[in-house]
């Protein structure tokens, strides 16, 4: 008998070692002991829970060990499904990550479980976290977005936390591709990039959040598999932090906010496997329903019951549903739980009991409380209009003990399902040399490079999609997403916030990642991914806090994707380490893969900055004529993956890398100074090098201009323009006190250049040699850079 027969003989004849049992509603039992191989992978396909067949066959082996029914039911095996999905226990990710990320400074960390907790000031903390929403956004973009800011808000809420801003990181396919070239099954990329932002709109509108920070890339990459992460800050007195893990034995189970319905089952399965075009009819069910408007009174509800001392602990529905949040809130205490599934209120009648027990339905909290708590906690609930129902308790045995209607439905040991498979996953080792750039013409006309590059989507303004969102809702943001004199705004690096009334310290957030310097070299483009961040923090006059890092990457049983995972993941640590500086949170999310092509490595980094006073802000646009230019930092020939060689339509070339000693100085160097008033504008250098930051510092001052000489930066006129170095940025310094600046900067002063000065024509004027490279007029260029994505969506004025 062939392979395929056999599995063909073993898809049609599984079903017939499984038991519908009389209890009045639907359960079934599976002799997993009766089934071949062949069989027990079969079953797991047919129910769509994602297990190998080597984890099939681990789940019959421990219920056969186990004491009383040695064949599991529906609600059991799905539960495991769950549990032992990539999304939820990092099976493939764990080594890496213990490998590389874990365990840097982590004495600075408060907490790290549904989100990062570090201190903010003396009596509060921040609440951080950073999520991905990859393949339910791919197949419904509105609802695959819109659940993404749900669930990273939540994770915030059960910490305790008020939630004060989001960050939305956002990767997409081109979107001037034709329809012709989009593969069998692929939304064109112009679609999915408005479902996704109208998604991220509506939603964090509605629930009354600002979105801050993010960006938006575009990379063929992208097209079968586009990327929606997002993230999340809140703050907590540290007297009301509460923890993901319930009090003790006794504790009462209660459910707060919208019923459980049929959407979103089998969502972490789903995010777990790659994408193929049946994934639109095949896993439509997977995506979840979003409620901004409940969701919005459920945060009060969860808020009030914490800061009130009702609860013992807190958790989110999140990936796997009831299935993981009871357990793991028991567990996490060293407990277990008994669970009355009926308690559970329903979207729909008739629901199984496994479909209650796995639904992904959002706009769900469950608390743990004393019994003599229970009742106020019910009544501020009601109060809200929110649903609230007691469910369970904990118990002393570490078991998930679930019943419907008085019948025992699942029994499964914690730490066999909470522990979950852990895969060393083999590395297929890529050797990644130094390139020299390659040789090309050097342009007749630099500034046309330069318009060109502003139109790129790589820089082009985003503002279409910004302008939708609501940044300043709260009233605590200093400083929005787009910077400068009004009506010529141009690209802040960073938002800043003011989170507390009692404070004065800012809190600064932006999020970086290059793919198309990943894809070269995954560990030097991660690095740059730090390095940039903390640059962008700077730049506004944000010390570096904490990091946040999601990794979205392809199918890590393919030994080439696990290689870009490991080298990635230590480009992250070595830089981070070397700043001491802790990932407060994460997340990895695997399988962003289609039979075309993986994604580009995106390790996706968040970075959030503390200002020791919010009035220290700084901006990009440039100030006053007469002021002096300085760029700190070193420029080289470093091409790789850059904006110039894709103008050339060009490879090879080095990645950029980074000395994170230079780093953490040359950044210290420019908070300072911008804490003492040394410095009026500030600005990182990042894709385009020199000539597309001066460009965008000009533009944003409204009328100012700029000239400067390139010539003390590189003698190659294109290496001085364009080079994407890293750490480097420009800084706008007052005539009268460049002295104090100058002296204030002598520990970086080997790496510093007075370059030119501030003028009042309006004009870019980049020098080189006898002649000016680039002499262009600021607001002409903001105009190329303001149309690119308007034209590219068909929605010009």
């Amino acid at each position: 008998m062939t392979d395929a027969t056999a599995a063909s003989a073993a898809a049609a004849s599984w079903e017939s070692k499984v038991e519908k049992l009389g209890v009045g509603f639907p359960l079934r039992r599976f002799r997993l002991r009766d089934m071949s191989d062949d069989e027990l992978l079969a079953c797991s396909q047919a129910m769509s829970i994602g297990l190998s067949l080597e984890e099939m066959q681990a789940a019959r082996d421990h219920f056969l060990g186990r004491d009383g029914e040695d064949d599991p039911t529906d609600v059991e095996l799905e539960a495991l499904g769950q549990a032992w999905s990539e999304h939820c226990c990092y099976k493939s990710s764990k080594p890496v990550l213990k490998a590389n990320v874990y365990g840097i400074a982590e004495d600075k960390i408060a907490a790290r479980e549904d989100a990062g907790i570090v201190e903010f000031d003396d009596e509060h903390y921040y609440a951080v976290g950073l999520e991905s929403h990859n393949h339910p956004s791919a197949i419904e973009p509105y609802g695959g977005a819109a659940t993404g800011v749900g669930g990273i808000l939540r994770d915030v809420v059960c910490m305790g936390a008020q939630p004060v801003a989001l960050v939305d990181p956002l990767f997409f396919g081109p979107l001037d591709m034709k329809n012709a070239d989009l593969p069998p099954g692929v939304k064109h990329p112009r679609f999915l990039l408005d479902g996704v932002i109208s998604g991220i709109r509506d939603y964090g509108n509605r629930v009354g959040i600002p979105t801050v920070a993010g960006g938006i890339t575009f990379h063929e990459g992208y097209t079968g598999n586009c990327l929606v992460n997002v993230g999340c800050i809140g703050v907590v007195r540290k007297d009301e932090l509460v923890h993901s893990k319930a009090g003790g034995v006794g504790d009462v189970f209660v459910y707060l906010g919208n019923p459980t319905g049929r959407d979103g089952i089998h969502g972490v399965a789903f995010a777990s496997e790659e994408l193929s075009e049946e994934s639109e009819d095949a896993s439509r069910s997977a995506v979840q329903v979003g409620d901004a408007i409940l969701k919005e009174p459920l945060m009060h509800v969860t808020l009030e019951v914490i800061r009130e001392g009702l609860t013992t602990g807190c958790k989110d529905f999140g990936g796997g549903g009831l299935s993981c949040v009871a357990g793991e809130l028991a567990y996490d205490a060293g407990y277990g739980c008994h669970i009355e599934l009926e308690k559970i209120p329903t979207k729909v009648p008739g629901m199984a009991p496994w479909e209650i027990w796995v639904s992904e339905s959002q706009e769900r909290m469950m608390v743990t409380a004393k019994a003599e708590n229970v009742e106020r906690i019910l009544q501020i609930a009601a109060k809200w209009d929110v649903p609230a129902v007691v469910c369970g308790t904990v118990i002393e045995e570490k078991v998930n003990h679930v019943t419907f209607h008085d019948e025992t439905v699942l029994r499964l040991d914690l730490e066999f399902s909470t522990g979950g498979p852990v895969y060393d996953r083999p590395c297929a080792v890529r050797t990644v040399e130094p390139e020299p750039t390659p040789e090309l013409p050097v342009p007749e006309d630099m500034e046309e490079v330069l318009r060109w590059m502003l139109r790129h989507s790589s820089v082009m303004s985003k503002e279409w999609v910004v302008r939708q969102y609501d940044h300043e809702v709260r009233a605590n943001t200093v400083l929005k997403p787009f910077q400068g004199a009004l009506g010529s705004e141009g690209p802040g690096d960073a938002a800043v916030l003011k989170p507390l009334d009692a404070s004065d310290r800012g809190l600064a957030l932006c999020s970086d990642v290059n793919p198309y310097l990943t894809e070269r070299d995954p560990y030097w483009g991660s690095a740059s991914a730090v390095d940039e961040t903390v640059r962008n923090l700077a730049a506004v006059g944000a010390r570096l806090s904490s990091l946040c890092d999601n990794l979205n990457f392809g199918n890590p049983q393919k030994p080439e994707r696990m290689w870009e995972l490991y080298e990635a993941t230590r480009g992250l640590g070595d830089v981070a380490r070397a700043l001491d500086v802790p990932f407060s949170s994460g997340n990895v999310s695997l399988y962003n893969e289609t039979p075309t092509r993986p994604i580009p490595p995106t390790p996706t980094v968040m970075g959030v900055g503390i200002l020791s006073h919010y009035k220290h802000a700084t901006t990009l646009d440039l100030k006053a004529a007469g002021n002096r230019l300085y760029l700190l930092g070193e420029t080289g020939d470093e091409f790789g993956g850059s904006l110039y060689l894709r103008y050339h339509d060009a490879e090879g070339g080095s990645v950029p890398r980074t000395d994170a000693k230079v780093l953490a100085d040359s950044a210290e160097a420019v908070v300072s100074a911008i804490e003492a008033g040394t410095v009026r504008a500030a600005h990182d250098l990042s894709e385009g090098g020199l000539a597309v930051a001066l460009a965008e510092m000009c533009f944003a001052s409204g009328g100012l201009g700029a000239h400067v000489h390139a010539d003390a930066l590189h003698e190659d006129p294109v290496v001085a323009l364009f080079s994407e170095s890293n750490t480097r940025w420009l800084l706008e310094v007052p005539e009268d006190r460049a002295a104090d600046f100058e002296a204030a900067m002598a520990p970086v002063a080997d790496r510093l250049r007075h370059v030119g000065s501030v003028t009042d024509d309006g004009r870019v004027r980049i020098r080189t040699g006898e002649t000016y490279a680039v002499d262009a007029d600021a607001a002409s260029l903001r105009e190329e850079w303001a149309n690119a994505l308007p034209r590219l969506m068909g929605v010009e004025a």
